[in-house]
């Protein structure tokens, strides 16, 4: 079953062009087997699939939505009280019952599955430090993050740590170089993410992973392509990623990109689907608990 929205969603700073769509899709691991459960003709992005199997949760107008992980009905709205410029930074914790999102006013906040009001978990700083959350700790005790720190000439983007229950933040990167996406993995043995560190061109990322403790860093791609948000399956045996076209710079939208896979440690690389997004497509770890199946967001022209 497909479902077709118009106008549903709040206005968000990002529009699509006209005659362009938002997909909502699903996907076996082998990339047969696709399914469309929303088609919109707004931005919608980075769908979280819930522990239980049963919901998919994404972001939209700045606010989550969550929907039946079979399309069976219409996606319900969930409550997030005055916090309602979320970005697409959003995690659920290990028992389902809390979401974890990233706003707009740089912060990190906590509010139950079902909706309600909102806690903030983040630190207030006396220099600028803005907080994109990105992961959460098997345990659900720890939350993986990246912060953008100082302005201008003196901006960084490093990777970072803090209690779930908030508490002080522990670096693990300190580099010149953009860092993203830090993301543990269902073992807890690493956090995965994507670095532009070593990248003799801008913009060029690849995939790392280090220990939780910010050591043993390791090179999982080395290509000409640029390659982002890494997601490790839930029984830990792959990694879904998303790659963009050689000579782009960041994670933009509106690009032909492709969804690969590999083995945790880098190997027996494949391409699973190939189409038009970047930016919103897999932003958030989007595995269904039997790690057979994930969620992705196109964004089809005409």
């Amino acid at each position: 079953m497909t479902i077709t929205l118009k106008n549903r969603f709040a206005r968000s700073d990002r529009v699509l062009a006209p005659g362009q769509r938002a997909e909502l899709r699903t996907i076996d691991i082998n990339g047969t087997d696709e399914a469309t459960l929303i088609v919109a003709d707004q931005v919608i992005e980075a769908p979280n699939w819930t522990p239980d199997g049963q919901t998919l949760i994404f972001n939209a107008g700045g606010e989550l939505w969550a929907i039946p992980a079979d399309g069976s009905a219409e996606p319900e709205r969930i409550e997030t009280g005055d916090i309602c410029r979320l970005n697409n930074d959003h995690v659920l914790s290990p028992d389902g019952r809390t979401i974890y999102m990233s706003n707009g006013d740089g912060h990190i906040y906590a509010v139950p599955v079902e909706g309600g009001t909102p806690n903030k978990v983040s630190n207030d700083h006396d220099t600028p430090f803005s907080y994109y959350l990105h992961g959460i700790s098997p345990d659900g005790k720890t939350l993986s993050y990246v912060a953008i720190e100082g302005a201008g000439s003196t901006r960084r983007i490093n990777i970072f740590t803090i209690p779930a229950k908030g508490g002080p933040d522990t670096r693990l990167s300190d580099i010149a170089e953009p860092n993203d996406g830090p993301e543990y993995s269902p073992d807890g043995e690493w956090i995965y993410f994507n670095s532009e560190r070593g990248a003799l061109t801008p913009g060029h990322a690849q995939i790392f992973r280090m220990r939780p403790d910010g050591t043993g860093v390791e090179q999982l791609t080395d290509d000409r392509r640029v390659n982002w948000f890494p997601h490790v399956s839930p029984d830990n045996d792959w990694v879904v990623y998303l790659s963009y076209p050689e000579g782009t710079e960041g994670h933009p939208p509106d690009k032909d990109v492709i969804l690969r896979r590999m083995r945790p440690d880098g190997s027996q690389k494949a391409d699973i689907a190939a189409f038009f997004g970047g930016q919103g497509t897999i932003n958030v770890n989007s595995w269904a608990p039997d790690s057979q199946r994930f969620a992705y967001v196109a964004y089809p022209l005409g």
